[in-house]
């Protein structure tokens, strides 16, 4: 096993800062949407679709999830760091292992929630297509 610096968890700082960024970004997309929908449900609950709901719902906690996990690498990157100053070398490598690990779960949860917001759009553009 190579041995690890503290600059080796670091790297990941700026990864997955930006993703924790994107991830939020697209979280207070959703807020919106739901805001959105929540005055046209108050208008008219007949214009706001189950299937909307369900699949909002099932967007926003995917995106919990994602950040979760982002949050979880981070902070093992940090203990990672600590770990490799305090002079637990072999603890950090393990740590910084499962922080790849996290970071790779939450990659692959965007992926899956990315894949279920084309198929929603899909759905949208599928129906205008009719009219």
């Amino acid at each position: 096993m190579q041995d690890l610096s503290l600059s080796t968890p670091a790297l990941l700082f700026s990864a997955i800062s930006l993703l924790l960024l994107a991830y939020t970004n697209r979280f207070m997309g959703y807020a919106n949407l739901v805001r959105t929908l929540y005055e046209r449900f108050q208008q008219d609950p007949a214009s706001v679709l189950e299937a909307q709901i369900a699949n909002l719902r099932r967007r926003i906690y995917l995106t919990r999830n994602m950040q979760v996990l982002g949050v979880a690498s981070l902070f093992l990157c940090v203990a990672s760091m600590l770990l490799v100053y305090v002079g637990q070398d072999l603890v950090a490598a393990y740590a910084f292992g499962v922080a790849l690990l996290l970071l790779a779960a939450s990659l692959g949860v965007s992926l899956y929630e990315i894949t279920i917001s084309v198929r929603s759009l899909e759905l949208h553009l599928a129906d205008m297509q009719k009219r």
